[in-house]
């Protein structure tokens, strides 16, 4: 495994960004939507974590608003004295799985943005990190390496998927070392804490209740998905799927798009060719600017949609007035890892399961978000949390 020092995201980063090839090939009949409900809960679905997110999107969080990065809702503080090193000059290493899509590359530099902070103020020395390229067999060795090099004072772990990484992370926490898990879960909880907004069942439930709400019943709607085997991207659909059972909606469909707006514009305009499609529902904003031209190209009205606060979603939505909802995952959680560690390393208390707040964005609320980042590239995120940090707004805008 190489491991880098600290240093911006380079071009090359970005230029993963949509790693999916465009297909022209016939889209297949999609499933029932009773048959795609069975099979998402059968796998995925909680029902018990699915009423504990919903109802938590109601609950204040703890902590100071002006700093969500640090707020948490309903925390269980759990005694971290084990793990208290003395001094400042901690190692502290993160095995990321990728910067592959622009809410990573934009999370990714504020995440670099706040060690710097924490390095000037010797709570952290060396922060080395690794990149897997959304390779689980790359994460699992670069994660062993980690271990074996005895340099990590606290390891942070953003796993590439749910199941498959989950032995390297208990593999970690068998070796000592404070282990931190964030954005992404696995299945099991032997990390000291693992950090994350409400969740995924959340931002399905906000965007699946905003295409009830507007929407008339017997109205169409195209869900549009990035990828697999995550957890947070399967609980968004799963969420959805109950919303949507419970509504008049007609689902004509999900197709995994891998985020890449070529193929999202190929889908969207195969569905229209077929018929009208009233609503889109979005488990991430990757390429949601695509989905909004093919109705352009094809001459039909704009849909009922959403998107997430990536930037280029929210300014098509400014421009063409559509009606829209931004789910927000919210970005900021990359500062609270590296926060965290510190924390640990210091013997403070932390939430065994830090929640963070995570709200959508409103239509009432879209122009004060544009206006905040209106040097902002169309790839950043508004939710970003990283204004107070000393990079702002280069680090970001120079990406």
């Amino acid at each position: 495994m190489q491991t880098t020092r600290l240093a911006l995201a380079s071009a090359a980063a970005v230029g993963l960004l949509l790693a999916v090839g465009c297909t022209t090939d016939e889209i297949p009949e999609a499933e029932t939507t009773e048959e795609a409900t069975a099979s998402t809960e059968e796998e995925w679905f909680v029902q018990a974590d699915y009423e504990e997110q919903l109802a938590q999107r109601d609950i204040e969080p703890e902590g100071d608003p002006t700093t969500p990065w640090l707020q948490a809702i309903e925390p269980e503080w759990v005694d971290t004295s084990e793990y208290a090193v003395d001094g400042g000059d901690h190692t502290v290493c993160f095995s990321n799985a990728s910067v592959s899509n622009p809410w990573r590359v934009t999370g990714w530099i504020t995440m670099q943005q706040q060690v710097e902070v924490l390095q000037e103020a010797g709570e952290i020395g060396e922060f080395l990190h690794s990149d897997a390229a959304d390779d689980d067999e790359k994460q699992i060795s670069d994660i062993q390496a980690f271990i074996d090099s005895g340099e990590c004072d606290a390891l942070l772990i953003s796993p590439s998927t749910t199941a498959t990484l989950t032995p390297a992370v208990e593999a970690a926490c068998e070796s000592g070392i404070p282990v931190v898990v964030f954005d992404r879960g696995v299945n099991t909880d032997c990390a000291v804490t693992f950090i994350h907004p409400i969740g995924g069942y959340a931002f399905g439930a906000d965007a699946a209740e905003f295409l009830v709400d507007n929407l008339e019943p017997g109205s169409t709607v195209l869900a549009l998905r990035i990828l697999p085997g995550v957890d947070v991207l399967e609980h968004r659909w799963a969420a959805a799927q109950e919303i949507f059972a419970d509504s008049e909606l007609e689902i004509l469909g999900n197709e995994f798009t891998g985020g890449d707006a070529a193929e999202i514009k190929n889908i969207v305009t195969q569905y229209l060719q077929r018929g009208e499609v009233d609503g889109i529902w979005m488990d991430a904003g990757d390429g949601a600017v695509a989905a909004i031209e093919a109705f352009e190209d094809a001459g039909q009205p704009y849909p009922v949609m959403t998107g997430e606060d990536e930037l280029s979603f929210m300014r098509k939505w400014k421009e063409t007035g559509m009606t829209a909802l931004a789910p927000v995952y919210s970005n900021f959680q990359w500062r609270t890892p590296v926060l965290a560690a510190t924390m640990i390393l210091n013997g403070e208390q932390v939430p065994k399961e830090w929640v963070l707040p995570q709200e959508p964005i409103t239509e009432a609320e879209l122009d004060d978000y544009l206006e905040r980042n209106e040097d902002m590239p169309s790839l950043h995120y508004a939710k970003f949390g990283g204004e107070d940090l000393p990079g702002f707004p280069d680090a970001w805008r120079d990406r």
